[in-house]
């Protein structure tokens, strides 16, 4: 990598930067450098970094301490998400820097991620997201379902910034993996039980027992059932509510000590009421008045081509791993995975047919990847080749009131058909100093077919149920094969590791990511008048380098530890789906909207990243994280001039820090001995956009509260806690819908976070 003299400035400035924040404490990191080689175990409860010589990652597809590993990664044990009560993914957004994971606007199980300002709002067909979500390294290309409620999980590890050079598919922003745990020796059984306000009735059971010396079988099934936080007042029906159903199933085979095979499949199921959103805007004809309560709604719409709100997903896998000798082992991941949404999606929230998306999503992918792994005395790493195919579906129809009633269809069906190349070696140079190279080449092709036609009337078109439905144009036609490209791209990564001790460990990576280009499927030619070339085209692959200084220290044998990173991203051509209000027939006034990707020219973003732990007794432990980042664009094309100034990062707050607090109580004299921990955490993000523009649903800064009392039994087979969530009640937005121009009574709707929720949970292992 050729650096450029603002690059080294920016270099040297950080250096300076990390050993400051590192306290200055080199001198006491040498006087400890022999108790740091045996470091003291840190307590279950803390959320990484803590466990500096318990907690296990492979965020360079072999095993190493979190400590010791050049990646801003953070991990999190199974057991710590019990203690904590973490729920589902998203929970772990507070405690994790520069990163929002929150349920897809109108969603229950889609998930919008966003690291380091790279996301991707919409779950649109044929997007795939910058975040990467992994289930046990198998890629999930479409973030439907991608809210795995926690379950049978060992960890779960979030990496930030690119990672092409290590996974299958494309990371250009970061990646999130479950990494679900190996079938055991012996019998096995695990109940866990949840009672809560709102209804909340949560049981989750896991089992697993061996079949023979080389055969082990095991599966989890898991229910979870709560009322909504609030009511639909047209329907009857609640909203916000959670009916989810989820399995999986195991069997895993050991012929000889080199060979490990493992068969697995898993469903989710939601059949979860609609949801919908709060109106910010009082009905423009009707006078309809905004609702007291953020979680009700009057939406009407509770059926999409004739079924209920459902999500099911499910998925097999077959993983095979080969010791071939002490260095080189083999690995071969195959994956198959389909999900199905059918979706009622009511924008303005009212009990009149004003602006309603009936939709249905289909998604279908099959992967295979390959990897050998080396680990030498000198050089360790990963080469692997990797391929899917994917197919991405919707049609919906987009039900307007106006002076005409219309109904506009539209289909997209997109193809994704990529291979790739990677490898990632790391180079001990001596007994400090490690060198780090990764390469990626990737190959992305994408066909897709769009249909868009505008029907006369109201009630849908007859693709979704209404065949007496006049045809008055076609906006969009696509399907003769039209729209195709195809993308290639080389993208390296170079890092440097020096131990400056035993107990710190800097690091500098560069890196870049990568993502393929693509076509919107909510294309329409006429309305946003583009010219078929442009269409043909789609949108462009985006790109992203990113150089970063990390520094990751410990002190006093692992009692207290700090992780540090700075980090400068040059993000070029950046993908940005979005929806807008469109005039269709000239007339001055808006009367459907289109799909509209913009490929953002440039843009900056730096960022600092401080995760820390301190055990200041052998019972009171406290953990933090603060992150800051300033992401900007510099060129924004808008009818040929730059925007880059009135446009701003969704989902990227600059500030976001967390603190927690656990205290642990013995109680050795009790009938049944054990300790009581007492925790608590606030979580704070600053001001947050929800688009690319300024808007009402933008969420000025706000906090969370949360508390524990958990009781451990001193064998750790039984656990009992009492969790509150939010107990200062915060309503904040996480999303809506900004068409205030569109129907007769304009839509402007918010969605919420959770209120605050108290629940008891009991986790027994026989």
């Amino acid at each position: 990598m050729r650096l450029t003299t603002k690059k080294r400035k920016l270099l040297s400035r950080s250096c300076a930067a990390l050993l400051a924040l590192s306290g200055g404490a080199l001198g006491s990191a040498h006087a400890q450098a022999t108790a740091a080689d045996t470091p003291a175990a840190a307590p279950a409860d803390a959320a990484a970094p803590i466990d500096a010589g318990v907690v296990k990652v492979t965020a360079r597809r072999r095993e190493e301490t979190l400590q010791d590993v050049p990646v801003s990664v953070t991990a999190f044990t199974a057991d710590q998400l019990s203690k904590q009560g973490v729920t589902d993914v998203t929970d772990l957004a507070t405690a994790l820097p520069n990163t929002t994971l929150k349920a897809s606007r109108a969603t229950n199980t889609t998930l919008t991620a966003f690291m380091r300002g790279v996301g991707q709002q919409d779950p649109l067909a044929g997007f795939e997201p910058g975040v990467g979500i992994y289930l046990d390294d198998i890629y999930l290309a479409r973030p439907q379902a991608a809210i795995t409620d926690i379950y049978d999980v060992e960890r779960i590890e979030v990496l930030r910034g690119p990672q092409g050079t290590l996974y299958g598919r494309n990371t250009i922003g970061g990646a999130v993996k479950y990494v679900t745990r190996k079938l055991g020796p012996k019998p096995d059984v695990c109940l866990r039980a949840t009672l809560g306000d709102y209804g909340e009735k949560d049981l989750v059971v896991t089992a697993s027992t061996p079949l023979s010396e080389g055969a082990r079988i095991g599966g989890a099934i898991a229910r979870f059932k709560r009322n909504g936080f609030g009511h639909n007042l047209t329907t009857g029906q609640d909203n916000y509510d959670k009916d989810v159903t989820a399995a999986r199933l195991s069997a895993e085979f050991m012929p000889s000590t080199a060979l490990f095979i493992r068969i697995s499949g898993d469903l989710t199921k939601d059949d979860s009421d609609p949801r919908n959103g709060h109106r910010l805007l009082v009905g423009r004809t009707s006078g309809a008045p905004i609702l007291d309560n953020v979680y009700d709604t009057q939406a009407e719409l509770t059926r999409a081509l004739g079924h209920e709100q459902e999500v099911k997903a499910y998925g097999l896998s077959a993983l095979v791993e080969y010791t071939i000798n002490d260095q080189l082992s083999f690995k071969s991941i195959t994956s198959g995975r389909r999900d199905k949404s059918y979706a009622p999606i009511d924008f303005d929230s009212l009990a009149v047919v004003d602006f309603e998306v009936p939709a249905l999503y289909k998604n279908r992918q099959f992967s295979q990847e390959f990897q050998f792994t080396y680990t030498g005395d000198q050089l360790q790493g990963v080469a692997g080749l990797y391929y899917i195919n994917a197919n991405a579906f919707d049609e919906f129809d987009t039900i307007l009131a106006g002076a005409v009633p219309t109904s506009t269809f539209t289909k997209g069906d997109i193809d994704t058909h990529a291979w790739a190349v990677f490898a990632d070696g790391n180079y001990k140079i001596d007994d400090a100093l490690s060198l780090d190279l990764g390469g990626r080449y990737t190959v992305d092709k994408r066909d897709a077919t769009i249909l868009r036609q505008i029907y006369f009337g109201g009630a849908g078109s007859p693709a979704m149920g209404n065949p007496g439905a006049v045809l008055f144009r076609p906006d969009t036609d696509f399907t003769r094969g039209e729209l195709h490209r195809s993308d290639k791209k080389f993208t390296p990564k170079i890092g440097l590791a020096y131990k400056l001790s035993a107990e710190q460990n800097l690091y500098a990576s560069w890196a870049r990511g990568f993502k393929g280009g693509g076509f919107d499927p909510r294309l329409n030619v006429v309305g946003t008048k583009i010219s078929l070339a442009q269409a043909e085209a789609g949108y462009r692959p985006e790109t992203i380098d990113t150089l970063e200084l990390g520094l990751k220290s410990a002190y006093l044998g692992g009692r207290y530890l700090t992780n540090i990173a700075l980090f400068h991203s040059d993000y070029k051509d950046v993908q940005i789906p979005g929806s807008v209000a469109i005039d269709t027939n000239g007339d001055g006034k808006d009367d459907s909207f289109a799909g509209v990707t913009t490929n953002a020219g440039k843009a900056h973003i730096d960022g600092l990243e401080i995760e820390g732990s301190a055990r200041v007794t052998d019972a009171f432990m406290v953990t933090g994280m603060y992150s800051h980042i300033n992401a900007r664009y510099t060129e924004y094309i808008v009818a040929g001039v730059n925007q880059a100034d009135n446009r701003v990062f969704q989902n990227t707050p600059k500030n976001s820090a967390n603190l927690r607090a656990s205290y642990d109580i013995p109680m050795p004299l009790m009938s049944t001995p054990g300790k009581v921990t007492l925790a608590a955490d606030v979580a704070y993000k600053s001001a947050t956009n929800q688009f690319e523009t300024h808007s009402i649903l933008d969420q000025p800064g706000y906090s969370l509260w949360n508390a524990s009392v958990i009781w451990t039994r001193a064998d750790g087979k039984v656990r009992a806690a009492l969790h509150g969530r939010n107990l200062s009640d915060k309503h904040y937005k996480t999303g809506g819908y900004l068409f205030p121009t569109l129907g007769k009574e304009g839509t402007l709707t918010a969605f919420y976070g959770n209120p605050r929720t108290v629940a008891a949970t009991l986790d027994y292992r026989f």
